[in-house]
């Protein structure tokens, strides 16, 4: 298990801007062919976490495997919480979260509850 950041993508200048020398804390541009994504990530406190971001709408479940997929390793299991509501903090209306804590694993229920195998 491992988390890292796509050093290619790291914006490195202005007000988001860092380098490698803050390991897996800084702010990215992933570009695809058909978006950009704004994206945070973050390993403090025990916890990974990656923000995801698009300008005018939320990321889709596909983009946000895509994105999981250049910060963790594939056997690595990362959730999207849904807090309580007395909880919700919202700072941009199309951002999404993944999470990983670091000192345990997250328990997951069989896969035959969670859905067909290999599909998206």
């Amino acid at each position: 298990m491992s988390f890292k950041v796509p050093e290619k993508f790291r914006i490195t200048k202005g007000m988001m801007g860092s380098d490698a020398s803050l390991g897996n804390n800084g702010a990215f541009w992933v570009k695809t062919k058909t978006q950009v994504f704004t994206v945070i990530a973050s390993d403090q406190m025990g916890w990974e976490h990656v923000s995801v971001s698009l300008p005018t709408r939320c990321p889709t479940w596909s983009e946000m495997c895509f994105i999981k997929s250049l910060f963790w390793d594939a056997e690595d299991c990362v959730i999207q919480y849904h807090p309580s509501e007395k909880d919700y903090v919202n700072n941009h209306p199309n951002c999404l979260h993944l999470w990983r804590p670091v000192e345990q694993s997250i328990p997951t229920p069989p896969s035959f509850m969670v859905g067909k195998v290999g599909v998206a």
